[in-house]
């Protein structure tokens, strides 16, 4: 019997955890930052890469500095897709591949839960204010250098 409480108490606390990141009602810390550039351009970018900083994002941040943005780095390339739930700044995603070129950008809207996808298998998305990339001519194909391991080696 002492079992079967000890796991409802484990299963309830596994539940309220994976919760939290969906009823995130305000944006999340700060995360640690990696220098990136896109030619002459430096950027600024928060590196997420745990799951729950994947799911909180950009959610509920009320403004980004101009060459400000938000890196995801994933561990191993998949199709990737964003939506912007709870998330109030309009932004651009680039879907970046091992070398750091853009393989797609994608404008997105606030508060919509439509997918924005990459166009092939990516570990890297960058969230950049919109029309950041087009406002610098910035487009798929280009590179951009400072992107860190997957593996968080170079952070």
């Amino acid at each position: 019997m002492k079992q079967l409480g000890f796991f409802r108490m484990i299963t309830a606390s596994s539940l309220l955890a994976a919760s939290a990141a969906i009823a995130q009602e305000g944006p999340q810390s700060r995360l640690p930052t990696v220098e990136l550039t896109a030619g002459m351009y430096v950027i600024q970018a928060e590196v997420a890469q745990t799951h729950q900083q994947h799911s909180i994002g950009l959610m509920h941040r009320q403004s980004m500095g101009v060459n400000e943005g938000m890196l995801f780095v994933y561990p191993a390339a998949e199709i990737r897709c964003y939506w912007m739930r709870n998330t109030l700044i309009p932004l651009t995603i680039a879907f970046l591949d091992d070398d750091g070129a853009i393989v797609n950008l994608k404008d997105m809207e606030p508060h919509t839960e439509r997918s924005n996808c990459s166009i092939k298998p990516v570990r890297y998305a960058l969230e950049m204010n919109r029309g950041w990339f087009d406002q610098r001519g910035i487009k798929p194909g280009f590179r951009l250098r400072g992107i860190p391991s997957a593996s968080g080696n170079g952070l």
